[in-house]
């Protein structure tokens, strides 16, 4: 049997998928299982030992209006086509990611139409639809399990996130460490960004309890410049990857790692699959829906005096002795 699934999103949501190709795995061992994401999103998938193959497709940010890769895109189709696929799903709820499914030529197709409903030629395109209401306090992971679950069964519960400890790659930072933190900072969205004075009071905090700490960063020079000015007052006990690591670099630090500190982004969820005990710092995002899966965690949100309007969930307000009591709890013992 040959599987297809699209999801065409972020980072984090491609890890988030995972769970539920382990348990496709499980129910069907000797499948073949085709996964599609988005350009630069397939590193943080080197850990997932159910896959067989990953696809990629471009990133939409990437092109202006009218400079679309539609012959790349077919190209992909093609691709999908000469597979021969029994049964493709589409879980990112997405127009690009529907065509994929589409004309990959599929014997089965199957999408999701809890938060919106297909119109009437996205319908004739697929012969399943699944219902499964992810929409009222569901997280993603099971909106992506129940949605094949109820055209493809699958034994037991959801698994954790996926990234295999035999996949995960060494780097020369990782000789230096002896008890460390993980502390990621970075992200695009500035509603989920933590101010750089209240990491600097974290890490002073930390310091007491770890011998090292590590600020990691994504390949954005932004991100890059802000773990390097918060690890400069710490001279020789907190370094940077400098934005230089893979997936599977990073995944490697933190399955030794003592604690993970980050905000909202596919570096929380990563620690999560390699079950480091993570402490997140929240923005507006819903915690529902997008919360640490299967690990220990402590989620930190803003006080309920933080204001009104809709900067109020902003992570921002997050109170940095709060985020200091939560490491604490997850380290054990006391400062």
């Amino acid at each position: 049997m040959r599987l297809l699934f699209v999801k065409l999103k972020h980072i984090g949501d491609a890890l988030l998928l995972t769970p539920t190709l382990a348990a496709v795995r499980t129910a069907h061992p000797s499948a073949e299982i085709h996964v599609v994401v988005r350009r630069g999103t397939e590193g943080i998938l080197a850990g997932c030992a159910a896959i067989d193959r990953v696809h990629t497709s471009m990133p939409p940010e990437t092109s202006r209006r009218g400079e679309w890769n539609w012959l790349g895109e077919l190209g992909l189709a093609r691709d999908l086509r000469r597979v021969g696929f029994d049964w493709a799903f589409e879980l990112g709820d997405g127009d690009r990611g529907r065509a994929l499914c589409w004309l990959s030529g599929a014997t089965n197709r199957c999408a999701n139409v809890a938060w919106r409903p297909l119109n009437w030629w996205w319908r004739t395109k697929f012969t399943h639809l699944s219902t499964f209401d992810w929409t009222h306090g569901r997280h993603q992971v099971e909106k992506d399990f129940h949605t094949v679950h109820d055209v493809l069964p699958l034994a037991g519960g959801i698994p954790p996130l996926q990234f295999d400890r035999a996949r995960a790659a060494s780097c020369e930072l990782r000789a230096r460490l002896v008890s460390y933190a993980v502390l990621h900072p970075g992200t695009r969205w500035i509603r989920k960004r933590w101010p750089a004075e209240k990491w600097l009071g974290l890490c002073r905090h930390l310091l007491t309890r770890v011998d090292q700490l590590v600020i990691s960063a994504g390949p954005d020079p932004e991100e890059i410049n802000q773990a390097a000015k918060i690890a400069a007052p710490f001279e020789s006990r907190v370094f940077v990857t400098g934005g230089q690591l893979t997936w599977a670099q990073l995944a490697g630090l933190l399955f030794d790692a003592r604690l993970f500190v980050g905000v909202d982004t596919a570096a929380m969820h990563l620690a999560a699959a390699c079950q480091c005990p993570t402490v997140a710092i929240w923005g507006p995002s819903s915690v529902e829906q997008w919360s640490p899966w299967q690990v220990r965690h402590r989620l930190v949100e803003s006080p309920d005096d933080a204001g009104a309007g809709p900067e109020r969930k902003f992570a921002k307000h997050v109170d940095e002795p709060a985020v200091a009591r939560a490491c604490d709890e997850l380290l054990g013992g006391s400062p």
